[in-house]
Formats: C-alpha cells, structure tokens, sequence
C-alpha cells in the first residue's frame, strides 16, 4: 500500500500559479495510477485529473480547461500537478491518490486520504 503525502500549497493571487506535490512511500510506486482531488468548502471531494503508470494517458476534469497538468516523476515517486491561471474557484484542499486504472479513478472509492493541501486563491 502507498502512503502520500501532498505539499505545494498556498495562497495566490488569480492568475498566478502554483505546482502541487504529492509524495509517496514505498517501492511500488510506479505500479500505481495516481491522481489528484479537490474539495471546496462545503462542497464534496472532486476529481481533477489523473496520470496512468509510466505517464501513458492523462485524464482531466472538464473544469480543468487546459490549465491544470499531472505528472509523475517514477524516480522520486512524486506526482506533480501544476496549476496555471488559478481562479478563486480553485481554492480547495486538494488531495492525491493512487488506484490500478487511471481511466476509473474519477469515480472510485479510497479506503483513506492523506491530509493534503491547501490552495486558496484571491481576487
């Protein structure tokens, strides 16, 4: 099992941007398909994207509009998501988490989260 750790947070103005980075424990990293959520203030956990092993295929929010980008660098298991033009809308805690398929991770259901971290955007 994979332990993640998420980082990179923090309060911007709009427009500015901001790379996330969730790092993970244990060797078997690269096994996994990674993504990355976000949950809003009084709102449910969403989908953002998500990145199969060896960087195949990316999936993304329709939201997400061309301004968010997930990586994975298998070397450091770390999986990165920049965001470019943040909104205030943007302002969410964002998560990462793992999964065998990144095709179906958009509606799968985690056994646990990490704590992970806080973007908050200003107008």
């Amino acid at each position: 099992q994979v332990q993640l750790v998420e980082s990179g947070g923090g309060l911007v103005q709009a427009g500015g941007s901001l790379r996330l980075s969730c790092a993970a424990s244990g060797r078997t990293f690269s096994s996994y398909a990674m993504g990355w959520f976000r949950q809003a203030p009084g709102k449910e956990r969403e989908f953002v994207a998500s990145i199969s092993r060896s960087s195949v295929t990316t999936y993304y929010a329709d939201f997400v509009k061309g301004r968010f980008t997930i990586s994975r660098d298998d070397a450091k298991n770390t999986v990165y998501l920049q965001i470019n033009s943040l909104k205030p809308e943007d302002t969410a805690v964002y998560y990462c988490n793992s999964g065998s398929v990144a095709a179906t991770l958009k509606s799968a259901i985690f056994a646990s989260w990490g704590q992970g971290t806080q973007v908050t955007v200003s107008s």
